[in-house]
């Protein structure tokens, strides 16, 4: 019986370079995020709680239909409702695509004036207005969403909700290590002394080594 060949010394390297090409996000905030973290990629995470939220929701949503679309408002600050911010607004885009490339019909609500709509912040959903919208936008669901911070850690909780009765029909939780660029789009600053911890400034992240030798 042969043995298994053994692994040249060269592939070590090699082997090394794949691992931290594919860097996640998922490693920051360990100790692995020095080495393979990487940038929170909103695209590929708005995608995949799309997918989430069509796979859960009871009775299933309804793809290609124009007249029922689906309505997806920006994610706001959990701890300040009527506050969103360029992540919020940029994530609903991220949802957006996730569901019309399913075939999903999704209303653009910039064009609205159905939702309360504040320049330069984005398009806010109350709960007294679901039952008013059911009614005039005859929408067969509302994507609702919000985040809530603790430093570089963020809480993203974004539901499905049913207009005519409010029920919840499809929700996705998650946490988040932010890096530098997702930590921007919400306005926060660095502080880069030595005081900044859980109950203070945000910290800056931490550069993984494939940042450092790529940029």
């Amino acid at each position: 019986m042969k043995r298994p060949a053994a692994v040249p010394a060269l592939a070590w390297p090699i082997l090394f370079l794949l691992l931290a090409a594919a860097g996640c996000s998922t490693l920051n905030g360990t100790r692995l995020e020095p080495l393979l973290g990487a940038d929170v990629n909103l695209v590929r995470l708005g995608d995949r709680v799309a997918e989430s939220l069509l796979t859960q929701a009871v009775p299933p949503l309804l793809p290609r239909q124009p007249d029922q679309p689906v309505l997806i408002t920006t994610l706001v600050n959990n701890d300040q409702l009527a506050e969103t911010s360029s992540f919020g607004r940029s994530f609903q885009n991220n949802l957006a695509a996730g569901f019309v490339s399913r075939g999903y019909a999704v209303r653009e609500v910039k064009l609205r004036r159905d939702l309360l709509v504040r320049e330069e912040k984005g398009e806010f959903m109350l709960t007294r207005d679901l039952q008013e919208m059911a009614g005039s936008q005859r929408a067969q669901a509302i994507v609702l969403g919000t985040y809530t911070l603790a430093n570089r850690v963020m809480y993203l909780s974004v539901r499905l909700v049913d207009p005519a009765d409010q029920t919840i029909r499809a929700a996705y939780e998650d946490r988040l290590t932010l890096d530098a660029n997702s930590l921007r789009l919400l306005g926060l600053q660095f502080d880069d002394n030595d005081g900044c911890g859980p109950s203070g400034p945000v910290c800056p992240p931490v550069p993984s080594v494939l940042d450092r030798v790529l940029y």
